[in-house]
């Protein structure tokens, strides 16, 4: 009797077992060949842009873009968010003709609920260089809204190295600082007008390239103060000059009109001692500030 009933419970449980192993569905999303297309969605000095779509999944985009430091990231766009918090294994899969390749395991990527799933730098860049050497760079997890089902998101590396390169080229060319480095500025002045500094000159250079393309910025003021010698209705007039000639300055790089405003309060508002020479070259200034919407 004890044999029966053992041998009635390891059928159950190699039955169960069975059971469990054929009710998991994998759903695979790739590009086939004919369909696989990376495009360069974004080449401009601020912001370059890699896509490439997973027919019925979604997009798979990397991004870099102005600033100090070299910078890359990975999103993961899919058409059905997350409903819940997980985990997505993303390997590196070699292709059928290269036998004896090892798939590689790169990262796991948070899935948050309703928020499409990311990877920071360093992983970003060895998916490229994966998709580089002709890799799938493939995500691996549980669907959230089917307990039968796993999911298999594929990156199809054909058509990738020519846009690749476009994309190098791109990154190679952004601009060393972002809109936030530049949004608040302090240009300085020579005594005695409404000459910049050698220094402050360079900055301005560098704020009217990077508004050539950032045609998001609102508003841009400008507000002029100088030092505490002279009139105080001369350095009043001085003030409003400077920040006149930069305004001036940004029309003729194409800004509209009407976006900078210009605001000169002279002596007022010293942020520094005028009794020192090196107090005197501090307050001798034009503020900028920028503002997007």
């Amino acid at each position: 009797m004890r044999a029966f009933v053992f041998v009635i419970g390891v059928g159950l449980s190699v039955l169960a077992s069975a059971v469990a192993a054929a009710s998991t569905q994998w759903r695979q999303y790739s590009a086939t060949i004919e369909q696989s297309r990376w495009l360069l969605s974004k080449n401009t000095p601020l912001h370059c842009q890699l896509e490439h779509d997973i027919p019925n999944f979604g997009k798979a985009i990397f991004r870099s873009q102005a600033g100090k430091a070299l910078n890359m990231d990975f999103e993961l766009a899919m058409l059905r968010l997350p409903d819940h918090y997980g985990l997505a294994e993303v390997l590196s899969v070699p292709p059928h003709w290269r036998a004896g390749e090892k798939t590689k395991a790169v990262a796991s990527m948070k899935l948050l609920k309703q928020f499409n799933g990311d990877l920071p730098k360093k992983a970003a860049w060895t998916l490229l260089t994966e998709l580089e050497q002709g890799f799938s760079p493939t995500f691996y997890y549980a669907d959230w809204y089917s307990p039968y089902d796993k999911v298999v998101a594929a990156l199809n590396p054909v058509q990738f190295p020519t846009q690749y390169q476009a994309f190098s080229h791109c990154i190679a060319g952004l601009l060393p600082y972002s809109f936030e480095d530049i949004a608040f500025t302090v240009l300085s002045y020579e005594t005695g007008g409404d000459q910049l500094t050698r220094e402050s000159r360079r900055r301005l250079s560098q704020i009217a390239d990077y508004l050539k393309y950032d045609t998001d910025v609102e508003s841009i003021e400008l507000q002029g103060y100088t030092d505490s010698f002279g009139g105080r209705w001369m350095n009043e007039q001085l003030s409003v000059q400077r920040a006149q000639k930069i305004k001036d300055f940004f029309v003729a790089a194409g800004v509209a009109a009407d976006k900078v405003q210009i605001e000169g309060f002279g002596e007022r508002r010293h942020v520094a001692p005028n009794e020192t020479s090196l107090g005197r070259a501090v307050n001798r200034r034009v503020v900028l500030q920028m503002a997007k919407p």
